[in-house]
């Protein structure tokens, strides 16, 4: 939600400097006159219906430009997210990014897949974890999803340690065969 709000600000602190560019680019190049351009310097010191907008637009643009400093300057304290548990000895932490490549790596000893893709998703039953594939055309779809499951279930269950609550296989297409024959001349 929040980076939702950055982008929204940023989006209008940047029409908002934009706009005013132009405006000091069409004063500096003299297309306002100079007696317009000093009635709204004028207005501008002793008209609240003229002083209060551009008060709010300075103040906006102030609190924009303080946000964007922040941002710019903080140090990165997003943690990687992970799976924790608990053990007699003490914690262990394994990354998703760990996990979705433990996952590519079973799917990867099957036959037939090719152009491997995982996502991870933690869920009170366990894992759950969807993998995209590429399948060769002589393969057969249903028997190959299966092993792909059973592989990557029981890879992961036997390295991490962590229940498999679920594992999903979305074969995406077919795979061309990709073989030339050789012209000799």
């Amino acid at each position: 939600m929040v980076k939702i709000l950055d982008r929204l600000l940023l989006f209008v602190y940047t029409l908002l400097v934009g706009v005013g560019l132009v405006f000091v680019l069409i004063t500096a190049f003299g297309f306002v006159p100079f007696e317009q351009a000093t009635e709204f310097l004028n207005d501008l010191f002793y008209e609240p219906s003229v002083a209060y907008p551009i008060i709010a637009l300075a103040l906006f643009a102030l609190l924009a430009t303080c946000r964007f400093f922040y941002i710019a300057i903080r140090t990165g304290r997003a943690q990687v997210p992970s799976i924790d548990q608990r053990t007699d000895f003490g914690d262990i932490r394994i990354s998703i990014e760990t996990v979705e490549n433990l996952s590519l790596k079973a799917a990867g000893r099957v036959r037939g897949v090719k152009d491997l893709k995982a996502r991870v998703a933690v869920s009170d039953a366990g894992l759950d974890i969807v993998i995209r594939a590429l399948v060769e055309g002589d393969t057969s779809i249903p028997d190959m999803s299966e092993e792909v499951q059973r592989t990557v279930k029981g890879h992961l269950e036997d390295v991490t340690g962590i229940p498999v609550a679920k594992v999903s296989v979305f074969i995406a297409n077919v795979a061309q065969n990709t073989t030339f024959k050789s012209r000799v001349e």
